[in-house]
């Protein structure tokens, strides 16, 4: 019956053009489908597209008609038979569902308010109002139900089983459209999508090479994990039809084809399905969600997460258990990642995030371990630190000039604490670590590229390059054109680009001035934190006094951090609205202008202030009698402990205070969705609530999946704490190593437990993100430099222990000068700065000037120059992986030996 409405629909003016017409596929060849089929919606009772046009025509005059215009209510009674694994096959218990698509119903309430109203109006009073009641709102209902109907009929034509569910209450129904796609349909896709196909097994092999280096060693591994149903690995080449019988496992159709292929290629079937005009670029269920036609589109879960209350084997764990149990557990932080299992079951892309993710945190293991040594010599050589024990034992030797205009002057001898404090970040030991965090950062890129490239063949997608992207639906709706593809050479939405460049340019000034808005954040901050350390030092007290800057500092970070966070979500969202309105193209366009919009921004939100007490602050004092001001205020010193204890402190509080917010919110935010989701499907479902949940039902309460960019921007920028500044906060590894951990286990339960199934997506890399962590790993070279250079006391003291004394006496009276005598407020004062009597540099300053200089130049060169060679001695590929790549190309040749030789059998006629 559907089919021949359908024939119907076409012959009465429809649009007559369908993506693809499969019945040579699925083997009907115009064979009329009875309502016995999985494809007759038994459940719902599917109204044949003949009356569809009628419906809509008179949907003005069917006031009286409570029901969705296409769909009739079913039989709420009917029992239904019970499903093995999960119910995550049809109502036959044998065809698996591969897709749903959810959408809701809110019934019509005006007939009976009309009817009440009738009593008191006048029949043209009445009318008017039937009239506004089916306007607009109801049009575009009656256009979305169009859509839905249309697209049904499509995807069934096209070879798709269906098979309809719902969920009613008085105030609304929630419809599942379950889809599966049969064995033709999927050999068909797969040859056309060049699905991999398995030539020949072999055994697994260990990634992990800290598992290697134990078994040598004869070291028990306690990060090791026997998993059940692990994944096997196999040869594979090109899938084809013709050579179905070379592949292994093609005698079994219900398990040849995986889960997460099968979900692909009903994915790609419902990207491709028209729904309306083709040359409105009304195709894909992408814009059918868009446009509100559907609520959802998700494969589903392999049945519950939850551990069954009774003893099971492993092995009859499903795949959502073994991920639950092994992986996404709180107890399991110390064990290695099941990788296998979530490429299986979640694809490659999220597999490669977290594979990413694991190696950097154990990458990170090493860069933490170093880093709290030289915290810890720093530590515990405090008492070594001549020039800190000249500051406490000088008295009222040294009488520094006053830090405000109505401040008064002080002993250096007062800030004795906070000379001691400081050592602990500017020594010896964190110039050798910023060496060695460069030379970390880019060895481990040049391994996870190795890494990278193991996985991508391991998982078939060495090879993957990504086909012709489709317009994007949101760009196919607003496009003013319609043009010749010239790659595909088919009609598609179009815009051109000279107007998107102009869009660009006009967004750039846009971002320009969101970043001037961080700028004035940034002055805002610097000022209160002047106006804090005035009111402290005003206070009269000798704590407030002394400890003045690190109050300020500290409660200006904290204050710095809310505004950063307040202006990563505007911006976010800004960013957003803005490369919509660009126009671009495909999805992958769109990703990467959105991804270096906010990566843009961010970068400058999150380091802008770091960068200011880095290398501006204290720069511009001036010297008594002629201090340097910015609207009024005089300008910022650095604090009595120097500038890099206040870096240190402005990182910890940035860093550590971001991924602290971040965990609390991964970890709240999806549980409070899906309890408002699970309540609102409650209320639909209920006297329902008694009986055991559908496995489509259960899947639409969870949260759905947003992707993975938050992810990876988060540990991006995380990245470049522990790269940039890592000269002035050692310990930065350890508490980004501390956070992976948990950061884990909070992705992988958030995925597991409460998140929909994403689509299965394949990816061999982890895209541009692997460009802006390289870009980070250069730039953190010449920031540590300059940083080592400038803010450290790391080459005035070395100039010193050259110049004049080994031990470092006299240092400070040496890196102190005199106001000038025209400085009569507190004449013969002293203060930090390589001055003489009149306020010049003198000959010292320059001297140190050009060694500054000078190591900057030596410290890039040699760093860059090891960082070449480390790339020109670590392969990209390994080697034994360009081995299995060439066996795997022969076995490939094999498969396709026959075809070769019947080849050559018909070209040596044409020879002769």
């Amino acid at each position: 019956m559907l089919r021949k409405g359908s024939e119907l629909l076409l012959a009465t003016g429809g649009d007559r053009e369908v993506l693809l017409d499969l019945d040579y596929v699925t083997g009907n060849r115009g064979e009329p489908q009875t309502t016995d089929s999985y494809g007759s919606l038994q459940n719902g009772g599917f109204i044949p597209p003949r009356y569809l046009s009628a419906a809509a025509a008179s949907s003005d005059d069917n006031d009286d008609d409570e029901d969705d215009p296409i769909y009739i209510h079913c039989d709420k009674t009917s029992s239904r038979p019970e499903q093995p694994l999960g119910g995550n096959y049809f109502r036959d218990g044998r065809t698996k569902i591969d897709f749903v698509l959810v959408w809701e119903v809110k019934p019509r309430k005006h007939r009976s308010r009309w009817r009440g109203q009738s009593e008191t109006s006048g029949p043209e009073e009445v009318g008017a109002r039937a009239e506004e009641g089916s306007s607009r709102s109801e049009r575009r209902k009656a256009q979305l139900a169009q859509w839905r109907n249309k697209f049904t009929q499509n995807l069934q034509n096209a070879g798709i089983l269906l098979e309809k569910e719902e969920t009613a209450s008085e105030k609304k129904t929630i419809h599942y459209l379950n889809l599966s796609a049969p064995w033709d349909v999927l050999v068909y896709y797969a040859e056309e999508l060049i699905l991999r196909a398995p030539l020949q097994a072999q055994p697994n092999p260990n990634f992990n090479t800290s598992d290697r280096i134990l078994r040598k060693l004869y070291i028990p591994n306690l990060m090791a994990e026997s998993l059940p149903n692990r994944p096997l690995d196999y040869y594979t080449c090109a899938f084809r039809k013709s050579k179905m019988e070379k592949f292994l496992g093609c005698e079994n159709h219900d398990t040849y084809f995986t889960n997460t292929q099968r979900q692909r290629i009903v994915y790609e079937l419902l990207a491709r399905t028209v729904y309306g005009k083709r040359k409105r670029a009304e195709v894909g269920v992408a814009r059918l969600l868009n446009e509100g036609a559907y609520t959802a589109a998700f494969p589903l879960h392999e049945g519950p997460f939850e551990l069954p209350e009774y003893e099971v084997h492993p092995d009859e764990l499903n795949q959502r258990q073994v991920l639950f149990r092994y992986w996404a557990r709180w107890s399991k932080w110390y064990k290695y990642q099941p990788l296998d299992h979530i490429r299986e079951y979640f694809g490659e892309k999220i597999a490669l995030y977290f594979a990413w993710l694991g190696f950097y945190t154990a990458w990170l293991l090493p860069a933490a371990v170093v880093g709290a040594f030289v915290f810890v010599s720093g530590l515990m050589s405090m008492g070594t630190n001549t020039p800190a024990k000249e500051i406490c034992n000088s008295g009222g030797s040294y009488l520094m000039c006053p830090l405000c205009k109505t401040c008064k002057p002080w002993n250096i001898s007062d800030i004795c604490p906070m000379a001691k404090v400081g050592y602990l970040f500017d020594h010896p030991g964190t110039v050798f670590f910023s060496v060695f965090m460069s030379f970390w950062a880019v060895t481990f890129l040049e391994y996870w590229k190795r890494k990278m490239a193991t996985l991508a063949h391991h998982w078939d997608c060495m090879d993957f390059q990504e086909e012709e992207e489709r317009p994007r639906p949101e760009f196919a709706a607003m496009a003013p054109s319609i043009e010749y593809n010239p790659v595909t050479g088919v009609k598609e939405p179009y815009f051109p680009e000279r107007a998107r460049l102009s869009r660009m340019l006009t967004g750039s000034m846009v971002i320009i001035i969101m970043l001037c808005v961080v700028m004035i954040f940034l002055v805002s901050v610097i000022m209160y934190r002047g106006i804090v350390s005035v009111m402290m030092y005003r206070t009269g007290s000798f704590v407030l006094r002394t400890q003045a800057g690190n109050i300020a500092n500290i409660s200006s970070s904290m204050v710095n951090l809310a505004l950063i966070l307040l202006m990563g979500q505007v911006y976010t969202a800004l960013a957003l609205q803005l490369t919509k309105w660009e126009m671009h193209r495909t999805q992958t366009q769109y990703e990467d202008a959105f991804t270096f919009k906010v990566f843009v921004f961010q970068f400058v939100n999150f380091y802008s202030s770091p960068f200011y007490v880095a290398f501006f602050k204290g720069r511009f004092v001036g010297y008594p009698g002629h201090y340097g001001t910015l609207l009024g205020m005089r300008n910022e010193e650095c604090g009595p402990g120097g500038c890099l204890i206040e870096l240190a402190e402005q990182l910890f509080i940035i860093m550590v205070g971001k991924q602290l917010i971040s965990n609390v919110q991964e970890f709240v935010i999806p549980k409070v969705k899906a309890w408002q989701q699970k309540r609102a499907l409650n209320k639909v479902r209920g006297t329902q609530n008694s009986q055991e949940p559908r496995r489509w039902e259960e899947d639409y309460q969870l949260v759905e999946c947003e992707g993975l960019f938050e992810e990876y921007l988060e540990i991006v920028l995380q990245f470049g704490f522990i790269t940039i500044f890592v000269a002035a906060f050692p310990l930065a590894p350890l508490f980004a190593l501390l956070n992976n951990w948990a950061e884990v286990r909070l992705d992988a339960h958030k995925f597991v437990c409460e998140y929909r199934r994403p689509v299965a997506e394949r990816a061999q890399n982890i895209g541009v993100w692997f460009n802006i962590l390289e870009a980070l790993s250069h730039l953190s070279v010449i920031v540590n430099a300059f940083l080592i250079a400038f803010t450290s006391d790391f080459l005035p003291r070395l100039l010193y222990q050259y110049k004049f004394d080994n031990d470092l006496n006299g240092y400070v009276n040496f890196t102190l000068a005199y106001a000038p005598p025209s400085y009569t407020s507190h004449p013969m004062c002293r203060y930090k700065a390589f001055r003489d009597n009149n306020g010049n540099y003198t000959l010292i300053y320059w001297e140190l000037l050009a060694v500054r200089l000078g190591f900057i130049i030596a410290f890039e060169h040699v760093v860059f120059i090891v960082l070449r060679a480390i790339d020109w001695m670590v392969p990209d590929v390994p080697e034994s992986l360009g081995l299995k790549v060439k066996r795997e190309r022969y076995l490939a040749k094999q498969a396709l030996a026959d075809n070769q030789e019947a080849l050559l059998q018909a070209t040596r006629p044409l020879a002769t």
